[in-house]
């Protein structure tokens, strides 16, 4: 076949392949330019899941009467004109694409009026031919209908799913573009029923109220409102309490600039500040929002715009995993948490019914906590077994009595004090509020291991190598390797070149000592050509503090006295994380007398 040009239909469809996938693609573009727009309130009308009728109606700005054939011209926006708007760009769409996609694969109908115009405007796209704009009633805003998707490209049509499963995908689509928007009012009508409407939320209880109806409410009664801000960077958001964990990501939500992402740098750091409080096999749950200049991220690498680059993606990465991390280091007992245990705990459904949600809690930057002395962490590996000091004494703890009398005692002990030890395994402690049960080992592990990272911070012992090892890599990773040497010796590595492939391990890290180090580098050399950065030494020196964390902390079965018990409880009220142990499972749960008293139906 011979080199031709192709038609501008042909190149339209090819276009649309690209930015039009599914019913769900048309309503997310449609939505992004109402948004642009300037809307306050969009309503999406479907039927048969979109797979029979679009119809996207706002209050935006409208598009004036002299632009509107413009409109389903290729590559015709209002948004940029220049490289440099393009680099700086804010808008959701900029590349003037979406509109003639969609009509080069559906029927398409325009009205528009703007605020500049007398009355508004229609225009029609039918089989790639576009009418003269003709007068039409419409209020300000702009109304899109679009039928009979991919009509004209059998092929494409025929790997739809089924109406319920294209509506879901819509659904999830307005959902995420909802929570992109807080101060827009959407609606959502299926075959002639109004399914949802979410009003503009503007406060924050109206915000969160937005949350609970998209995540659920059960989302909403376990999160931590965060928010934090440097020169260039702010995040805030909602983060999940480990305890709400997921079988699967799928409540993940990452917005940049206002825009839902898929963005691997801040998944990952999402993930990695949950690393030592989720339990193996759970999705962490998590609203991200994350704003800065435009001019440093590249939005327009991903044909659906859900994937970016960042100028600097390992300051962009370390700020989200270090404010995160921070966060949940917070997740410690207090008299305002129900305790870690999953919320289903008790019910399988929802602890009890009619019971008052657990506050919502905000994040404020913490100081930093001070380190533990060499001679308390030699304490916790004494062989007794893992004595542990009662540092805050009380007379009637000791003699077994444990009431808590007043709110500064509340205040002092969250936990209260023990009472019983249950079967080995269970302190049984009274608080202000009711009683609290703590797994004794999973708590006593979190405690010690939060001591052994403390106490090791900035510290990288180095053991020298009598025979250095020779390591065989590839060019570009030797490269890495000459080119990262201070770091390298900053995490207790002596690596040298030899060669144009081959690296000689001349010293490792003390604690990695017979733990496969020549294994560990390469693989930190492989995150450093993919991602310029690498936590894999971190993570593997944490692994280890776990393992022994978990085999020196206090056994089931030992018994344990009310000072034993008691002191344990107040490291845990100032531990980090100590709402989970090491391998992600909750260490604590509280009753409320409330609760009790339903329990046994009392009052009724």
């Amino acid at each position: 076949m011979p080199i031709q040009l192709l038609s501008d239909s042909l190149i339209s469809q090819i276009a649309a392949g690209e930015v039009i996938e599914r019913p769900a693609s048309v309503v997310k573009e449609l939505v992004e330019n109402a948004l642009d727009a300037g809307a306050k309130r969009i309503e999406v009308e479907l039927e048969r899941g979109g797979c029979g009728s679009i119809r996207v109606r706002d209050d935006g700005g409208g598009i004036d009467a002299g632009e509107i054939a413009l409109a389903l011209a290729r590559h015709a926006t209002s948004k940029i004109a220049s490289l440099d708007d393009l680099e700086h760009v804010s808008t959701l769409g900029f590349r003037g694409e979406a509109l003639p996609s969609i009509a080069s694969v559906s029927r398409l109908s325009l009205v528009s009026l703007s605020g500049r115009g007398t009355h508004a405007w229609g225009i029609e796209a039918r089989d790639g031919e576009v009418s003269a704009p003709a007068p039409a009633s419409h209020s300000l805003g702009t109304t899109v209908e679009v039928r009979d998707l991919f009509f004209n490209v059998p092929a494409r049509r025929k790997f739809l799913r089924t109406e319920n499963t294209e509506y879901q995908h819509i659904v999830r689509m307005l959902e995420r573009l909802a929570l992109s928007r807080f101060d827009v009012a959407f609606t959502l009508v299926h075959n002639g029923k109004n399914i949802w409407t979410l009003p503009a939320a503007i406060s924050d209880p109206q915000r969160l109220g937005r949350v609970a109806q998209v995540c659920g409410e059960e989302f909403a009664a376990h999160v931590i409102e965060l928010r934090h801000e440097t020169e260039s960077l702010v995040l805030s958001g909602w983060l999940a309490l480990p305890t709400f964990s997921r079988s699967q990501p799928d409540l993940q939500f990452t917005f940049l600039n206002g825009r839902f992402v898929r963005d691997k740098v801040l998944i990952g750091a999402a993930r990695l500040a949950y690393r030592d409080v989720l339990f193996h096999g759970r999705f962490c749950a998590y609203l991200l929002y994350v704003n800065l200049d435009p001019s440093l991220v590249d939005v327009n690498a991903h044909p659906q715009k859900l994937e970016v680059r960042f100028r600097d993606s390992r300051r962009v990465h370390d700020f989200v995993f270090k404010t995160l991390e921070k966060v949940l280091a917070g997740t410690r007992p207090s008299t305002e948490s129900a305790g870690s245990a999953p919320a289903d705990w008790l019910t399988g459904a929802s602890r009890f019914a009619g019971a008052a949600a657990p506050a919502q809690a905000r994040f404020t930057l913490p100081e930093a906590p001070q380190r533990p002395s060499a001679d308390a962490y030699r304490s916790y590996l004494s062989p007794a077994g893992a004595e542990v000091r009662e540092q805050w004494p009380r007379p009637d703890a000791v003699n077994g009595s444990a009431s808590v009398s007043s709110a500064s005692d509340a205040a002092a002990a969250p936990l209260g004090y023990a009472i019983a030890q249950l079967h080995g395994v269970y302190i049984l402690a009274q608080s202000a509020e009711g009683m609290v049960l703590v797994d004794m080992h999973a708590a006593h592990e979190r405690v010690m291991y939060e001591s052994m990272k403390k106490l090791l911070a900035g510290e990288t012992a180095q053991q020298q190598l009598l025979m250095p090892e020779i390591l065989n890599v590839t060019p570009a990773q030797a490269d890495a390797a000459e080119g990262h040497v201070q770091e390298f010796a900053a995490l207790g590595f002596g690596v040298t070149r030899l060669g144009p492939d081959q690296l000689a391990l001349r010293a490792i890290p003390t604690l990695l000592a017979g733990r496969d180090p020549a294994g560990i580098v390469r693989d930190v050399l492989s995150d450093l050509l993919e991602a310029g950065h690498s936590r894999r030494v971190e993570e593997s020196i944490n692994h280890l503090l776990a393992t022994m964390a978990c085999h020196a902390a206090v056994r089931a079965q030992r018994t344990l006295s009310l000072p034993e018990m008691n002191a344990l409880l107040r490291e845990m009220e100032g531990t980090e994380r100590a709402d989970q142990c090491n391998h992600g499972r909750p260490t604590w749960v509280r009753l409320s007398m409330s609760e009790l008293d339903r329990l046994f139906l009392r009052g009724r």
